[in-house]
């Protein structure tokens, strides 16, 4: 199971994936959840402390490993395009409540796209975890679009779209649709975060197809409260886990 889990800023992304990695760990699966966001929190979501979280340096900023492995450096602009990396995730992960993190960061980007040593570097490591390994895989994607654009994600399973109950929410989910199926990804779901009551529960109804809904967590202050002490939604909110557990079980048989 290799899941992209995506969606725009604020809607709640790395507490369902954190939480869908911690169910899955729960279950004994081998589990491997990498943290693509530039605003790397996902460690926090899982349950780690902060001590080992300053102290992972994410991968895209290793700028050693990158030359060692690529063979770029500021007198050589040719690199390999395929360097080793199938032994970055056990080499660099932190295992926590079950849940090995791998934080590969991000590539500031500008214009048509990146074609620098550390976007081959992140893009290979994400192909292997993909396509080499038999992990659960559940990558927790920065916000927007620009990693569609860039095809680091080709050869996921399926995107997860994760949704306020909003027009602009539900445009995203729209254009990461889109874009997902130029990558051959056909597998697009969407999960409604936020939800405040029935008349959310009807704003979103209305505007994803039931084929596409996976699912939807409802508001709940206790998300905040763990936050706010640094913990782990899954040992915070019964309710929330237990209603990301359903969704999980709907995606473990579609």
């Amino acid at each position: 199971m290799k899941i992209a889990i995506t969606g725009k800023g604020g809607v709640g992304k790395t507490t369902f994936a954190a939480t869908l990695a911690r169910l899955y760990a729960q279950e004994g699966r081998k589990v491997l959840a990498a943290d693509v966001d530039p605003d790397a929190n996902l460690g926090l979501a899982l349950g780690f402390d902060e001590e080992t979280l300053d102290s992972i340096v994410p991968i895209s900023r290793m700028r050693k490993l990158v030359e060692e492995r690529t063979g770029a450096s500021p007198d050589n602009q040719f690199y390999r395009i395929n360097p080793k990396v199938d032994d970055i995730p056990d080499a660099y992960g932190k295992v926590c409540n079950g849940v090995k993190l791998l934080v590969l960061g991000t590539v500031e980007t500008g214009g048509g796209g990146c074609v620098c040593p550390e976007h081959v570097m992140l893009k290979r490591i994400i192909n292997n975890m993909v396509l080499r390994r038999d992990d659960v895989v559940i990558l927790d994607m920065e916000a927007g679009l620009e990693h569609l654009g860039r095809g680091t994600t080709e050869g996921m399973d399926q995107f997860i779209v994760v949704i306020e109950p909003g027009a602009r929410s539900v445009q995203t989910y729209k254009n990461v649709k889109r874009l997902a199926e130029d990558l051959g990804i056909r597998q697009v779901r969407v999960v409604a975060n936020k939800v405040r009551g029935p008349e959310d529960e009807a704003f979103i109804q209305a505007k994803i197809p039931p084929e596409d809904l996976l699912g939807m967590i409802h508001y709940n202050t206790e998300v905040m409260d763990a936050d706010r002490q640094g913990k782990s939604p899954f040992d915070f909110s019964q309710t929330v886990t237990k209603e990301i557990e359903m969704i999980k079980e709907k995606i473990d048989h579609q």
